[in-house]
């Protein structure tokens, strides 16, 4: 049987946008033994995803710091003897680790660094020139794979459908009750929406709407939310650090609308078949990081006059995100969910 390893990138939204790329290989080889490389926090991502036969985990800043506990990894993938890898990261380090692992076939972006490790060197492209999605798809293509399509995927557990449902009992009074969902936080300050923002378009979804408010986010949000919260005229179903991925991504798809700026619970919720998204956008371009696929999502950014991408993360003024109106949000709302004035 062949064996084909995926080195993948360190970032939450990014392995995710990678799950085309993992598809489109399992397409090419369906009869291959397929394992991913990702760090622990990525994990949930990719969880249960049926294209892959093994995740194996790989924490360079913590578990695999040392030079010794590195030498076991690649003692551990020398073992496995796999026939080709797939580097979607571009570090040196990573391509060496395979090379030290013995892997024949060693397939990446070329860069000046650690071209000489590579036996089929991409071209780089501009990560900033393409969806990210295309990004990654690009170093199978141009390796001689087929591409068949072009979307995330995010896979939820039976257990964790279940879990969501007796989590909404315990909440809501209304099982009928129009559920909304907003995700305040992110991974960078200039990305996120003003909480004030979050505290009038809320109060003007459960008025309008008779909408039920559960804010999300992981544990270290949950002071943002509690401040939107207390700022509310009712009080909303408070998800931070109750909810893991996956059972967040089992409460989007029974959301009635989901609100989020651009981060990982946007992306999550896109793939996991969110029915109604309103994407906020400001220093992030949303034709290379923007959710996809896109046909249940409306997207709104400001042109202020700055360069887009923008990654100042200690920006100041915040104005492009401020420059989204809470209005324009409510109209969204509207439309999104087919209640036009």
């Amino acid at each position: 049987m062949k064996k084909i390893l995926i080195f993948n990138v360190n970032w939450l939204g990014d392995v995710l946008f990678s799950t085309a790329t993992i598809r489109n290989i399992r397409y090419n080889f369906p009869d291959s033994f397929i394992a991913c490389i990702i760090p622990r926090r990525c994990y949930p991502v990719l969880e249960g995803n049926p294209y892959l036969n093994e995740i194996i985990i790989y924490d360079e800043k913590e578990r695999h710091k040392s030079l010794l506990s590195k030498l076991g990894f690649i003692w551990d993938l020398r073992k496995i003897r796999f026939d080709t890898v797939f580097l979607l990261h571009r570090s040196f380090s990573r391509a060496l680790i395979t090379v030290l692992a013995g892997i024949p076939q060693r397939i990446g972006y070329y860069t000046k660094k650690r071209g000489f490790l590579l036996t089929k060197k991409i071209p780089l492209v501009d990560i900033t020139s393409l969806h990210r999605i295309d990004y990654y798809l690009k170093i199978i293509k141009k390796a001689g794979l087929v591409v068949k399509d072009r979307f995330t995927d995010f896979f939820v557990s039976a257990q964790d459908l279940n879990f969501v449902d007796d989590f909404l009992v315990k909440e809501l009074k209304d099982n009928h009750t129009f559920l909304v969902g907003i995700n305040p936080g992110g991974n960078w300050g200039p990305k996120r929406w003003p909480k004030e923002y979050f505290v009038k378009i809320a109060d003007r979804l459960m008025k309008e709407f008779s909408a039920k408010i559960i804010i999300t986010g992981g544990s270290k949000d949950l002071l943002l939310a509690e401040e939107i919260g207390a700022g509310m005229k009712e009080k909303p179903i408070l998800g931070c650090g109750k909810l893991n991925l996956k059972q967040f991504a089992a409460i989007a798809k029974v959301l009635d609308l989901f609100i989020s700026a651009d981060s990982g619970p946007l992306h999550i919720a896109n793939a996991a078949g969110a029915k109604k998204i309103i994407a906020l956008f400001g220093p992030t371009d949303p034709a290379i990081t923007g959710p996809f696929p896109s046909e249940n999502v409306i997207i709104l950014r400001k042109d202020v006059g700055c360069r887009i991408p923008c990654y100042v993360v200690d920006c100041k003024n915040n104005r492009c995100m401020q420059a989204i109106s809470v209005d324009e949000v409510m109209e969204a709302a509207r439309r999104a969910v087919n209640r036009i004035d």
